[in-house]
């Protein structure tokens, strides 16, 4: 009988499946969402959710005794500063297996072991902020962008609007000009104050 015997051996030695716990959990803790075995997810969930608790420590031994386990010095630090603080109120159960089905070629049963809470954290990552008043902020480079590509049309509209009473005052005066020109009237009348004129002449002398 199997009294007292724990764990899987996972078809490796002591050392080598102490290494691959390793792993899995540096790499569960850095991307929050891993696709492996079902038995390895099982396996994993025990000794990564050890670390989550010992990360509630926030002590220098608790860091330390946790770089014993996890050799990456980022990872020991996203650990107690994000994921700590995410599980603060949470007693336990921090990781949740979701069964794939078997995979092709050896008809292994997959799963991906993923953090609770995982999904609220991403959907808030991706929502833009608000203002107070409900108005969403745009990002500041598309802002200096649109800026930047708005200010030669504003220009040339306020140089057309600027330029456009002269031209229209200008052209006004030319058909002024013409009007008077090609009057008929104006021109008859013209004509006969200068034969007047050269009637009055003849006359004085």
């Amino acid at each position: 009988m199997r009294h007292r015997v724990a764990g899987r051996k996972l078809g490796r030695t002591s050392s080598h499946r102490q290494a691959l716990l390793r792993n899995l959990s540096t790499a569960l803790i850095e991307k929050e969402k891993i696709t492996t075995t079902l038995a390895k997810a099982k396996e994993l969930r025990r000794f990564a959710e050890k670390l989550v608790t010992l990360s509630k420590r926030e002590t220098l031994h608790a860091r330390r005794l946790a770089l014993r386990q996890i050799h990456d010095k980022k990872v020991v630090a996203k650990l107690f500063e994000t994921i700590s603080a995410r599980y603060s109120q949470r007693p336990g159960g921090y990781t949740r297996i979701i069964k794939l089905g078997p995979r092709r070629g050896d008809n292994a049963e997959m799963a991906i072991i993923e953090f609770v809470g995982t999904e609220k954290a991403a959907a808030s990552a991706d929502k833009p902020q608000t203002t107070a008043k409900g108005k969403r902020r745009k990002p500041a480079a598309k802002a200096g962008a649109a800026e930047s590509k708005t200010t030669p049309a504003t220009k040339k509209k306020t140089a057309k609007s600027s330029k456009s009473p002269a031209r229209k005052r200008a052209k006004s005066g030319t058909t002024k000009k013409s009007a008077t020109k090609t009057s008929p009237g104006g021109a008859t009348k013209k004509k006969v104050s200068k034969a007047g004129r050269k009637s009055s002449a003849t006359k004085k002398g």
